[in-house]
């Protein structure tokens, strides 16, 4: 009987800290926000983007990857409910720096590249450059 009693108290103290063990696993959102993105501008001129608002070349807006936009945690079948819609994005260029709002998705865009509205990318260089390379961003 002692015995028995020494294997449910064993089961008991291993039980009791497998809530500490799944408490301490990282989540994988946290990894992904912690992590500088490089990649390549370009510009396009905005309408009605996949977040199902219109925008325009003035507004501080951008696009990401459809690989991107299309593997964001918790997306769904309908693009315009997007958690990536209305995240902001501070994008770095040769010591300038502009933060834009993710409104669309570009199929054109490796998974880091950015497609920034005409004045987004202004704000890193003249339009007559067409693409950056070397961009780092990071979501904030």
């Amino acid at each position: 009987m002692f015995a028995f009693q020494k294997v449910v108290a064993a089961a008991l103290i291993a039980l009791s800290a497998l809530p500490a063990l799944t408490a301490a696993a990282p989540v994988e959102g946290a990894q992904v926000e912690a992590r500088a993105n490089t990649g390549q501008a370009t510009y396009f001129y905005p309408g009605l983007g996949a977040c199902g608002k219109n925008n325009g070349n003035g507004d501080l807006i951008t696009a990401v990857s459809k690989l991107l936009y299309d593997t964001y945690p918790g997306h769904t079948a309908n693009p315009n409910n997007n958690p990536v819609c209305g995240r902001r994005i501070k994008a770095n260029y040769a010591g300038k720096s502009v933060t834009v709002t993710v409104v669309d998705r570009c199929e054109a865009c490796a998974f880091n590249d950015l497609d920034l509205s005409p004045t987004a990318f202004q704000a890193l260089a003249p339009l007559a450059q067409g693409r950056l390379s070397g961009v780092t961003w990071d979501w904030v």
